[in-house]
């Protein structure tokens, strides 16, 4: 998939995969490429800036933890991240009726 593609989309798909359980990046990374059927094998350096950007702005928060005896941060999503993933859903529902409207005219 196209980087580009991604643009707008990537954090709401990174706060719907902390969702349910705090994760550390390498199980985020790895969660997104399961859950994308394998299309979203996303660089350490296009997901690690988005999660210190996400846990700056507020959506995440991070502790560091022990995982397997290695220290890792653990992501968890905030109650403004809980807003923000609602608001991130409505949106993809929006512009994926637009672009189906556009792409497919009287099939949407």
């Amino acid at each position: 998939m196209k980087a580009d593609a991604l643009r707008g989309h990537l954090d709401p798909m990174i706060l719907a995969v902390v969702e349910h359980e705090p994760l550390h990046g390498y199980a985020i990374m790895e969660a997104l490429l399961e859950r994308s059927g394998g299309e979203l094998d996303l660089p350490t350096g296009t997901l690690y800036p988005a999660l210190r950007r996400l846990e700056r702005a507020g959506y995440l928060a991070s502790e560091w933890s022990t995982v397997g005896g290695r220290k890792r941060r653990t992501y968890q999503l905030t109650s403004a991240g809980t807003k923000m993933l609602a608001s991130g859903k409505q949106e993809w529902v929006t512009f994926r009726a637009v672009v189906e409207g556009v792409l497919r005219p009287g099939q949407a």
